[in-house]
């Protein structure tokens, strides 16, 4: 990676974070005058007892006063290192000063009044003199270090401005201060072109550019403006000392201007645009982290809507839209406060037997409000929780359908759709053992749906996963035949026990020839597989009448039944 020193600009700013956050390790001025106090109490009362041969009683035993010299002269001593440890520089010079105007007071005892006793104390202030000396230099040597340590936390290596941890430091000494600032999130665009294109070598160059090209325009603001590289093609403005929605597009068109201007690296120019999302405290947030998020989501929304300005100010409604971390987080919390539930399909013959029921995810948020299947279920698959949501449904479904059976001693089928993450889980066949002790449903009342997908992705280690769920008596379905690429060789391995043809063939079956031969012919496999053969999504006599004719052995759809609450499937069971 390329880097290069700092400017004078990013310097300022780094330099006057490091400062703050050295600040917050400051002891308190209290306690330096306390230990100042102190130190002037004991060399009083060291003055006193060092020549008092008055004897006192300690423990039983008669001890001279003069005794107790020494403890308070290492009082003093470590009030002083106490000092130059806490207080640095000041510290230091404060102790040695005190121990230096002592020196011409017990000389002055030693040669004019011939007393003797003060020679302990003169060598006892060299010694000390010494040793707050030695602490001094180390200290100041690992304070070296730790400003030097606090430099690089705060400052982005690359371009030398200030990091995002740096901002976030920044924003907060404002909230503190309850001073309003406008936060920018400033987003490049088609870096990623000029990465994939030229090499990171070239990015890292034309990010350095940039940073150069802001630095003179922050100088020129005297700290009121502050620049940072959070990353990437990433930047952050945090802009002080202006009120009206007008002056903040003004200032951030400064920036505008000279990000866009033509950046020539080894020969070649390049032009770089950017999208630019601010948000302002008090108005818009309430902390750093609020800052970042919201700035964050309205760069998106330039980006997305692709705004003409390139400027968006964040506003209320860009929280309202349901971002996939919004999602990620509305699932975390629905599967920690029992917001995964589910609903039950029926299932039929084609005399309208009830064969069972299909269990159905469902998830409402926070305030109760449901959220459709369409938007959580893929949203769980793409961030890694969907085994999880198959999981809640498992239990809270096989326990409740055990409940039934055992009630009505009916011979019913709970299906569960599986997604391949959650089949290939290493404890998966462990789950359905547990599963079906604590719920007390029999396997074979139990039936697992994957996708045809899975013929293709993992093939192999899918089929010994069935194999061993066949092996417990479970019933396994092939969900949404027709719709992927798996060839029969795949299917005639699988023991599988039925195939579901998917709503999509369903909804088209009746409208030509040649659909309604597809969905024969689909039938007609699966029975040649010795396998049944269930549609889903039916939802009209002329479907029904159809399917009956091609030979279809079960129906799924609202014709004669939409999912329901628990307590309403178990209405249908006799």
């Amino acid at each position: 990676m390329f880097h290069k020193k700092s400017s004078n600009g990013g310097a300022n700013e780094i330099n006057d974070t490091v400062r703050k956050l050295s600040h917050k390790k400051d002891a308190p001025k209290a306690v330096f005058a306390a230990l100042l106090v102190l130190y002037v109490a004991t060399s009083v009362i060291l003055r006193k007892v060092s020549s008092d041969v008055t004897m006192v009683y300690l423990f039983g035993n008669r001890v001279p006063m003069q005794s107790f010299a020494g403890v308070f002269s290492s009082i003093s001593n470590v009030c002083l290192i106490f000092l130059t440890v806490f207080f640095g520089k000041v510290g230091f010079l404060t102790s040695v000063a005190l121990l230096l105007v002592q020196f011409p007071m017990m000389l002055a005892a030693m040669l004019a009044l011939h007393n003797m006793t003060t020679i302990p104390g003169i060598f006892s202030n060299l010694l000390a003199l010494v040793a707050i000396a030695v602490v001094y230099i180390n200290h100041a040597r690992v304070h070296k270090y730790q400003r030097r340590i606090l430099t690089q936390a705060v400052t982005d290596s690359l371009t030398g401005l200030p990091n995002r941890f740096a901002c976030a430091e920044l924003m907060d000494d404002l909230v503190a201060r309850k001073k309003s600032f406008v936060a920018v999130a400033v987003e490049l665009k088609n870096f990623k072109n000029i990465n994939d294109t030229m090499g990171y070598d070239v990015g890292d160059k034309v990010l350095l550019k940039i940073a150069d090209r802001w630095r003179p325009l922050l100088e020129s603001f005297k700290g009121a403006d502050y620049a940072a590289h959070i990353g990437g093609n990433e930047f952050f403005l945090i802009l002080t000392g202006l009120s009206a929605d007008q002056e903040v597009e003004t200032a951030i068109n400064s920036y505008k201007r000279l990000l866009e201007g033509k950046i020539t690296v080894d020969g070649c120019d390049y032009f770089v645009g950017a999208c630019f999302g601010w948000a302002a405290f008090p108005q818009n947030v309430s902390d750093s982290g609020s800052a970042f998020s919201c700035a964050d989501l309205a760069a998106r929304e330039a980006k997305k809507n692709g705004a003409e300005s390139g400027i968006v100010k964040f506003v209320p409604k860009f929280l309202q839209a349901d971002t996939a971390f919004d999602m990620e987080r509305k699932i975390r919390r629905a599967l920690d406060n029992d917001g995964i539930f589910f609903n039950l399909q029926p299932q039929y013959d084609m005399k309208k037997n009830l064969r069972g029921f299909e269990a159905l995810a469902r998830m409402k948020d926070a305030d109760g409000n449901a959220i459709s299947p369409v938007d959580f279920i893929p949203a769980a698959e793409r961030v890694g929780l969907i085994d999880k949501v198959d999981a809640t449904v498992f239990r809270k479904a096989a326990a409740f359908v055990g409940k039934l059976i055992r009630a009505r001693e009916a011979d019913i089928v709970l299906s569960m759709n599986v997604s391949v993450r959650h089949l290939m889980k290493n404890d998966f066949i462990d789950e359905l053992r547990e599963m079906i002790a604590s719920c007390s449903v029999p396997a074979r009342n139990l039936e697992i749906e994957i996708t045809e997908s899975i013929m293709i992705d993992s093939a192999e280690k899918a089929l010994d996963r069935i194999k061993q769920v066949k092996a417990m008596g479970i019933k396994v379905a092939i969900d949404d035949f027709g719709t992927g690429y798996s060839s029969l060789s795949y299917l005639n391995k699988f023991p599988a026990d039925m195939l579901k043809i998917d709503k999509s063939f369903i909804d088209v079956m009746n409208t030509s020839e040649s659909s309604k031969q597809y969905v024969a012919t689909i039938i007609s496999i699966g029975h040649i597989l010795n396998l049944k053969v269930i549609s889903e999504g039916v939802e009209t006599e002329d479907q029904l009448e159809t399917l009956r004719k091609v030979g279809c052995d079960y129906i799924q759809g609202f014709i004669w039944g939409r999912p329901l609450p628990p307590e309403e499937a178990a209405r249908l069971v006799c």
